[in-house]
């Protein structure tokens, strides 16, 4: 297992060069010059062309590249912000927890509303349960989260006056953002969910623990959970990366000092460096996340944990042989 991990670790490397690669040519190729940026429209062209030639921007496209590569990867420096002149890597690591901390809400939103909910629905199949899950499930992923995101503060911000409608300062404050996000999560867990367990309770060892007299709880909770998690699993960690993208327009609905915010702003302002900085951290973050779910299949399904313990042993007895041998 531990193997597996390294391995793994080793692999997010040409992930993130890759992505590093990426996002760096997009943003040479963007119309528009960050001198002009920095010094603003009423300067003298000479000035601009100085600042250009002090920045390395009249350099070629690859002599760039293997700059910004060299400061990124081996200095751990993203950069300056054209704006505001503050370091990218403070301005990213203040914001971070923010976005995190919303998208964990939001996941957790999801998952309380689509497990359940998707197993009622698979057990109770074409029932009227059934078909009301399927509707908000569809209802759910139909929304943009911009205008679910309106919706739900002139219900209740404008009209009900029970939530504020901007900040991030508390909890009472958390609940729209995070709801905003999680509704649309949990709108295609619960369609994966459901469709898991359609599948899962179909095969031959279910009907064998119901002939046997176990109870129907038992059956689902106790045998049929287990195995219809593994692609649940996967797309819970896939959509955690779709909460940190989509809470770049939520946070700015909402004006929450996260990192959405952030590079929303960037974005207006062509702040290059910060948007590079906060699409690799997003990037790194989605990697991670990637892989624990990977790790965490090893505790749900005992198959997988002993393919690991079984290379293990096989490498064991092989050692053993050789030494053996000598």
């Amino acid at each position: 297992m531990g193997r597996y991990i390294l391995r793994r670790l080793f692999l997010m490397i040409p992930v993130m060069l890759g992505v590093t690669i990426l996002i760096f040519t997009m943003l040479y190729l963007t119309p528009g010059d960050p001198a002009v940026t920095i010094l603003g429209d009423n300067v003298p062209a000479s000035e601009v062309e100085a600042l250009r030639e002090e920045m390395g921007l009249n350099d070629p496209y690859l002599v760039q590249l293997g700059n910004y590569l060299k400061k990124t990867v081996f200095e751990g420096d993203l950069g300056t912000s054209y704006i505001n002149g503050r370091s990218v890597t403070e301005q990213l690591i203040t914001r971070y927890p923010t976005t995190i901390l919303l998208a964990i809400l939001s996941i957790l939103i999801g998952i309380a509303v689509a497990i359940p909910l998707g197993i009622v629905a698979a057990t109770h199949q074409n029932q009227l349960v059934d078909t009301v899950s399927r509707l908000i499930a569809l209802i759910g992923v139909s929304m943009p989260n911009f205008w679910q995101a309106m919706l739900l503060i002139l219900i209740f911000s404008v009209n009900l006056k029970w939530l504020p409608a901007t900040g991030f300062y508390g909890p009472v404050y958390w609940v729209l953002p995070a709801f905003t996000i999680g509704i649309h999560m949990a709108s295609s867990v619960l369609r994966f969910t459901r469709s898991s367990m359609l599948e899962t309770i179909r095969q031959d060892y279910i009907r064998t623990a119901r002939a046997k007299g176990a109870s129907e709880q038992k059956v689902i909770w106790g045998h049929a959970l287990k195995n219809a998690l593994i692609p649940v699993i996967t797309v819970i960690g896939l959509r955690f990366g779709v909460a940190l993208g989509g809470s770049i327009v939520v946070e700015s609905v909402f004006s929450v000092p996260g990192l959405g915010k952030l590079m929303i702003d960037a974005v207006k302002s062509r702040d290059y460096p910060v948007i590079q900085g906060g699409v690799l951290l997003i990037s790194l973050t989605f990697s991670i996340i990637n892989l624990l779910v990977d790790i965490l299949y090893a505790f749900i399904d005992p198959r997988i944990k002993s393919q690991y313990s079984g290379k293990r042993k096989k490498l064991a007895a092989k050692n053993q042989a050789s030494q053996a041998v000598v």
